[in-house]
């Protein structure tokens, strides 16, 4: 047989796969930081102590990681690698029998099937190659269904006639008399109706298939395809996912009961169900060991023991669905697929890091339950949660978790739910200050801005008293101070200071929707908006002002067009974005980020990124009450466990600091620029043509007026 399945790479037109992006160690990074081993596990290699010499091997060494790649359709089995020095990516190597030879082009690893629908709920599974299927797995499955499979040659004329001759009988059609390369066409490419017409059509597809592809190759298919019921709220696919939902077993540790039993299972898979209907499924049970017997394909006292012991008590486990739900839902939508649409067979190459994925989705799941924890109150309620992870150089979608793991539904909290994005519009704020800063001269970070009470009238006739968090006061702040402290006081007098209608530009700019009357609130977040909105305005900071298109399909093979492609727009100069992104740096020096709540402490949001990684976090309640914690305690600790282990995954970017900027000491109490440190001074970044007036020994300068 040919590897895991020339057959498993030929499209089906009722078949719909959509894979992971894949995934290239970058140069400069860590084994661990790439988390390779971990990726290997994931795509089923085992780490082996010599230079592999099978696929699906891997070798970890001092100086060279081997990876000895499985057979694609694009390409054979092969032994490639990389040469480390101290520990880190530095060149790509190919194998072969002598010493390793260095090669120009990079080294993927292969795309992760994510899955084969858009929207319907199925276990997760994995192809599992006929040649590592015990005999007695695949033996009881023939000898019910196609006990002459092995020397027919696509159609069995045996079976059509006694097929025929019941259907005379019965007045209509009663039977079949499909083979399994029959039924493998039906699944792969035809409707399920019965008539004549199809099956003279499937009969000429199974001449077609036994003469391209082995029997191996065909029976390997049929397992991985064939439908075996609906548990818990999942459909069941292929043997593999039949084995672990029904009997919470790999397929190699299935004996020869259990295997019988999922055979006599194939008939009727609901109706014939080991976990509400053993009764109905003991018979057909029963008549499989009858068959195996007769056939002499078992041990004739393992069929006696298997008799005895009867059907097989189910031992069922929570399926493990297909990953990435709502992206998957997204992706149909891109390339216009609705949800009861056959798509005529397609092959869709996302963006998404199946890896990162999971990683996004355990932080998630960790989250809620911290929270659920520290907050009884929230156990019964309809907590959840949102992530997506972006990158800001392309648009990338790569990690994108639209609930909470442990309880999915439709609803994604990503795209569709809108909610009050809090402080993390105040970098949006600060970007129109440090920026145009409207009809005004620019302002920088260490212009000082008044923290004292502030009333605005309203149009509506009434007014407006914003406060700060603490509701204290603290005089003359610098606009470093008001974004780092997340002071609301602040950040109103510098929207006003800009304008409210600038600043409510700059925000649309960035791809925020502000009605056209905007309330002066807005700028403490009193909008609504989503997830992805906001990280896409997010993805700014990091790529020098431009805002990137979200991108969740990277290629459509088959009859699809993908709407929409990779783009960007110019949301903000270069230096201005540089200035907010190091405000918002965080201690560590790698990541910045800021957080948001809304008011009531309904949402907790967290923003920010490190490298070329943009993140954003949403947790709240469904049914928006309070959730009463706000985004350094439900959101950041999530925003954190991903984006920490994430970003060094991704190929480096730290984006230059624009020659505009420069760095300089201002004196705290007059606000204006030194030539050096000293006492009472304190280090800003500037633009060159936004800068506060030097001070001189001898020519007195007034102190910078605070804005009020």
């Amino acid at each position: 047989m040919a590897g895991a399945g020339s057959l498993a790479s030929t499209l089906g037109r009722n078949e719909v796969r959509i894979y992971d992006a894949g995934y290239r160690p970058p140069l400069g990074a860590t084994v661990e930081e790439a988390q390779l081993p971990q990726r290997l596990g994931r795509l089923g290699y085992e780490r082996v102590h010599r230079r592999p010499d099978r696929p699906g091997e891997y070798f970890w060494g001092r100086e060279l990681f081997w990876v000895y790649q499985h057979e694609l359709s694009t390409r054979p089995a092969r032994l490639v690698g990389w040469r480390l020095n101290s520990g880190r990516v530095s060149s790509w190597i190919d194998g072969g029998s002598g010493e390793p030879r260095e090669r120009k082009a990079p080294i993927d690893l292969e795309a992760e099937l994510l899955g084969t629908t858009f929207r319907e709920r199925r276990a997760q599974t994995r192809w599992i190659a006929f040649d590592s299927l015990p005999e007695h797995v695949w033996r009881p499955l023939l000898a019910i269904e196609d006990n002459r499979f092995l020397e027919h040659m696509g159609v069995d004329g045996r079976a059509v006639a006694r097929a025929l001759l019941a259907n005379v009988k019965k007045g209509g059609v009663a039977q079949g008399g499909s083979t399994i390369t029959q039924q493998l066409i039906k699944m792969r490419d035809l409707t399920p109706k019965r008539s004549l017409g199809r099956k003279a059509s499937e009969a000429l597809r199974a001449l077609a298939l036994e003469a391209e592809f082995s029997k191996e190759e065909i029976l390997e298919g049929y397992l991985n395809l064939v439908y075996y019921g609906h548990y818990d709220g999942a459909h069941v696919y292929g043997i593999d996912a039949a084995a672990r939902t029904f009997y919470s077993l790999s397929v190699a540790d299935l004996d020869l009961s259990r295997a019988a039993a999922l055979a006599a299972l194939v008939q009727a898979p609901n109706r014939l169900s080991p976990i509400r209907n053993p009764e109905a499924l003991a018979g057909r049970y029963s008549r499989v060991l009858d068959r195996l017997e007769e056939l002499e394909w078992a041990d004739t006292a393992e069929v006696d023991r298997a008799r005895r012991q009867g059907l097989p008590q189910a031992r069922p486990s929570t399926p493990v669905l297909e990953p990435a739900p709502h992206f998957r839902a997204w992706v149909g939508e891109r390339i216009g697929i609705s949800a009861d649409e056959r798509p005529g067979g397609i092959v869709i190459e996302t963006t998404l890091d199946a890896h990162l994925q999971s990683l996004a989705e355990a932080a998630v799941e960790s989250g809620l339950q911290r929270l659920r924890r520290s907050h009884p109150g929230l156990r019964n309620r309809p907590l959840s949660a949102g992530l997506i992870a972006l990158d800001a150089t392309n648009g990338r979608v790569l990690a994108h978790v639209g609930g909470d793991p442990r309880r999915p539904d439709e609803f994604d909290r990503v795209r569709s739910s809108r909610r009050q994005p809090g402080s993390t519009v105040k970098p949006l704020v600060a970007l129109e200050a440090l920026g145009p800063c409207g009809a005004q001269p620019r302002l920088f970070s260490s212009r000082r801005v008044l923290d004292k009470p502030l009333t605005l009238p309203l149009p509506d006739g009434d007014a407006w008293a914003p406060q700060n968090a603490d509701r204290l006061f603290r005089g003359a702040v610098t606009v470093r101070r008001t974004l780092v402290e997340s002071l609301n006081v602040p950040t109103v007098r510098l929207a006003r200071h800009c304008g409210f209608e600038a600043t409510a530009k700059r925000l649309r700019r960035a791809g925020l929707d502000l009605p056209e009357a905007v309330q002066p609130a807005f700028v403490l977040g009193a909008i609504e908006t989503s997830a992805l909105k906001l990280a896409t305005a997010y993805s700014l900071f990091p790529n020098r002002g431009r805002v990137t298109r979200p991108r969740p399909v990277a290629r459509v093979r088959g009859n699809r067009r993908v709407a929409g492609g990779e783009g960007s727009r110019r949301a903000a100069s270069a230096g201005a974005a540089w200035l907010v992104r190091d405000l918002l740096a965080r201690p560590d020096g790698k990541t910045w980020g800021k957080t948001g709540t809304s008011s009531g402490r309904r949402d907790a949001w967290y923003a920010g990124g490190s490298g070329r990684l943009v993140a954003v976090v949403w947790v709240g309640l469904d049914d928006d009450r309070s959730l009463g914690a706000g985004g350094a305690t439900a959101a950041e600790p999530i925003w954190r466990e991903f984006v920490v282990t994430a970003a060094p995954t991704l190929p480096a970017w730290d984006p230059p600091q624009p020659r505009s900027i420069v760095e300089h000491w201002v004196d705290t109490e007059s606000g204006l620029r030194l030539k050096r440190e000293r006492s009472g001074s304190e280090s800003f970044h500037f633009d060159r043509s936004a800068r506060p007036p030097i001070r001189r020994l001898w020519r007195r300068r007034s102190p910078l007026a605070p804005i009020d």
